[in-house]
């Protein structure tokens, strides 16, 4: 069967995109664990080989020893890991740099990262947020066991959904009609009524906020599965809800699914749309704890 060209360039470009990613990693491992073996060394080593000039320098150079960035375990597992396999992230290199972008504008600061869906990625997510909390939500209890098995660090949880994709039309009208829904009133914890809210996760997720959430799952490619539409609509919510300062990251991957894009342009709003390449949108959205008009029934 012969392939056409534009299926062609499409399959090298991916390759192409894949070993830069690969690459990558593979430098960032032999600097991390050229880092982590020097400052080890130091730390551990009892004989000075060059002669202190003084007290002071003596003790300045122990603080900078002390205080100086190692790699984390769960990073060089994670270098290790990437630079040795052959299997990739679902995201392309570009995609996954802006979330990477918005790691590095924190400066270090532990963050609370949700992410839907456990997958080739996890472990470059976790990864990203060596001091914070991430924190996996997947559908599939059969792949948590898989991924888990191969990753015990990970910090994830199966989670049921109440959606199928072929509702995806029939829940936004629910939505518009069900006061539990509606912008001004919504809550995710126990409301059973607004079928778009995740009313049954697990505890700690309610009981932080999140600075970063990626949607890159439930499944959303047949009929029958979930969709994103409910993991789309709670995001909202939450971001909405936020009590802390500044903005809620949220990243939506896919975006080039019908649903996903008809959804994120419901809830997560295009005006709070700051970036976005290949088939992933970047949403910064701000905490609407002013919001006091009940009879406002859309999010955007």
């Amino acid at each position: 069967m012969q392939v056409n060209e534009r299926t062609k360039n499409r399959y090298h470009n991916l390759l192409t995109e894949n070993r830069c990613f690969v690459w990558l990693l593979t430098g960032l491992a032999i600097i991390a664990a050229s880092l982590f073996t020097a400052t080890t060394l130091l730390k551990n080593s009892d004989t000075t080989f060059l002669c202190p000039l003084t007290t002071k320098a003596r003790f300045s150079s122990s603080a900078q020893q002390s205080t100086s960035p190692t790699a984390t375990p769960l990073q060089l597992r994670a270098i290790l890991h990437y630079a040795t396999s052959h299997v990739v992230p679902q995201q392309s290199l570009s995609e996954i740099t802006i979330t990477f972008d918005v790691f590095k504008s924190f400066k270090h600061r532990p963050l609370n990262f949700l992410v839907f869906g456990l997958g080739h990625d996890s472990l470059m997510w976790a990864s990203l947020n060596p001091a914070g909390t991430t924190l996996f939500l997947e559908e599939d209890p059969k792949w948590f066991h898989t991924v888990l098995a191969a990753s015990p660090d990970l910090h994830a949880h199966t989670v049921r959904y109440r959606t199928q994709l072929r509702e995806a039309d029939e829940l936004l009208q629910h939505y518009r009609s069900e006061p539990a829904c509606w912008p001004a009133r919504a809550t995710l914890k126990g409301n059973e009524k607004c079928r778009l809210a995740l009313h049954n996760l697990p505890e700690e997720v309610y009981e932080r906020e999140w600075d970063l959430v990626m949607i890159d799952a439930p499944r959303g490619y047949f009929a029958e599965a979930p969709g994103r539409m409910a993991a789309i609509f709670s995001a909202a919510v939450m971001a909405r809800g936020r009590k802390g300062s500044g903005v809620t990251h949220v990243f939506l991957h896919d975006v080039d699914r019908r649903v996903e894009k008809l959804y994120a342009e419901e809830f997560l709003c295009r005006k709070n749309l700051v970036n976005g390449v290949g088939r992933l949108w970047h949403f910064q959205i701000p905490p609407m704890a002013n919001t006091t008009d009940a009879l406002h029934h859309r999010f955007c």
